[in-house]
């Protein structure tokens, strides 16, 4: 079994919105209404908004192959492209999500890594993340990769507000023990 991590460009698009409908919708519409999942699907994942992103500098997506097929991916932002103002000392990944048929081979450990090193080429000291304060399993495997509770913030879903707890893993250990 091979696991492989490639950086989307422009041409992934249609790749990265079909895997980010199936993979967001397949986590969430059991706890929402198909109402509220249709329209944060159709907000958040058009081709307009996912070029936009794509376009950014301060933004990277990287996609997961395992065993050649794509499984899921990741998404980063820096700077400005941070949903929440989080300082230049800090990187964000803001999505990380794996197709159903690929969990439980590690591959959200591997697109983590994959952030941390992103992180620490950068010479950032903290990565965060916001995750619903329902995601049990989620939360569960954050902790485990050594990320702390340090905050909330307001998600919406369509027209339902949402609590994501943001937590944060800070990398200076990684830096003191000269690198990752």
């Amino acid at each position: 079994m091979s696991v492989n991590i490639k950086k989307c460009s422009r041409e992934d698009l249609q790749i990265l919105q079909q895997l980010s409908i199936e993979t967001f919708n397949d986590t969430f519409k059991d706890q929402n209404s198909p109402e509220n999942m249709k329209a944060y699907l159709e907000r958040a994942f058009n081709t307009k908004q996912l070029e936009k992103e794509l376009s950014n500098m301060s933004s990277e997506f990287f996609f997961v192959y395992f065993d050649h097929e794509v499984a899921g991916y990741v998404k980063v932002n820096i700077d400005d492209a941070q949903s929440e103002e989080m300082g230049a000392e800090s990187l964000e990944i803001e999505r990380i999500y794996i197709k159903n048929s690929f969990q439980k081979h590690g591959l959200g450990k591997h697109l983590l890594n994959k952030a941390i090193e992103i992180a620490l080429e950068r010479n950032k000291k903290n990565i965060w993340l916001g995750v619903w304060e329902k995601n049990e399993n989620a939360i569960a495997f954050y902790k485990k990769m050594g990320f702390v509770q340090t905050g909330a913030h307001s998600f919406y879903m369509g027209d339902e507000e949402q609590t994501d707890l943001i937590m944060t893993k800070t990398l200076t250990s990684y830096f003191s023990k000269g690198g990752y």
